[in-house]
């Protein structure tokens, strides 16, 4: 050992040539005592045992992967494997159902749906296909999924027309949304459903229908409601009368004029108009011929 407080270089020869200093220096060196500092250190120990063999596959296989032969035989084995996966009999679909869809309904359902039978289910896009199907202006919305068996099943629920629209273009089916249906080529064809027209009928579809249901005896000779101006109704019945109603709570206006007429037969009389725009002052407007007669009774009678 080298004794303290001699430092010295010819006492520290003398001691060595004695035998008394070890040639070798027990104490570890700065480098070896920074690397064991280290390797107490959590985050080193796991950068060691793990990040070195990740960083060393990592760039082996990047290097492997650089060559753009290779990368296409991995492509191309993987499109094999997946196809040959996916065209499996178990999940091949050979046939299409529809439910619940009237014939032209599901006569545009399979013309509209780009499916090329047999098809892996695989390939199949539900929801597009839904969406597809729901651009179609009788259906209210449609379900599809795959069944057992290879089928593919679509339940569709239609659109129900409740009115008619008679617009520039002809007549429409609407349902009690304004949603149209479809077209009708002849009024013959429905002459169930009542009619209206005029701009922005479509848009009161419901309360044409609570009109219609609220003429009580009127209803079988209501030939329809017009839209005046966007804000009010015009109810046409046979025999060229008309009664104009209010703009606001119209419906009861027209329970009104059901109950003059069940109690006093008022409609049948020969009243061309009756105005109930002033709900507080109703009027009526008498056929010219009854008019004129009137007025030349009342002229006769006045005359000395």
């Amino acid at each position: 050992m080298w004794p303290l407080g001699r430092t010295d270089r010819a006492a520290r020869a003398r001691y060595r040539d004695e035998g008394r200093l070890d040639k070798r220096d027990p104490a570890p060196s700065r480098l070896s005592y920074k690397i064991e500092r280290l390797w107490l250190t959590p985050i080193f120990r796991l950068g060691i045992r793990v990040g070195v063999p990740f960083a060393l596959v990592f760039s082996v296989s990047a290097l492997w992967l650089a060559d753009a032969g290779r990368r296409d035989a991995i492509r191309l084995a993987y499109e094999r494997v997946l196809t040959s996966i996916q065209e499996r009999p178990e999940f091949m679909v050979t046939m299409m159902a529809v439910d619940g869809a009237s014939e032209p309904v599901d006569r545009a359902i399979r013309s509209m749906l780009p499916v090329e039978l047999p098809v892996s289910s695989f390939q199949l896009d539900l929801e597009a296909m839904r969406a597809t199907i729901e651009q179609i202006d009788a259906v209210a919305s449609a379900e599809l999924h795959v069944r057992k068996g290879g089928v593919l099943q679509i339940t569709v629920a239609e659109r129900q027309p409740e009115i008619l629209w008679r617009s520039a273009d002809g007549l429409e089916m609407l349902d009690r949304t304004g949603q149209r249906v479809a077209t009708l080529l002849d009024r013959a064809a429905r002459p169930e459903l009542p009619v209206i027209a005029g701009d922005g009928a479509d848009a009161r579809v419901d309360e044409a229908l609570k009109l219609i249901a609220a003429s009580g005896p009127l209803g079988p000779r209501v030939r329809g409601l017009i839209r005046i101006g966007e804000r009010r109704w015009d109810v046409v019945l046979d025999r060229d009368q008309r009664i104009l109603l209010p703009e606001y709570d119209p419906v009861s206006a027209l329970q009104r004029v059901a109950a003059l007429d069940s109690a006093q037969d008022m409609m049948a009389r020969d009243i061309t108009i009756v105005d109930m725009r002033n709900p507080a002052r109703p009027t009526v407007r008498l056929a010219a011929a009854t008019s004129e007669l009137l007025t030349s009774q009342i002229t006769g009678a006045s005359a000395p």
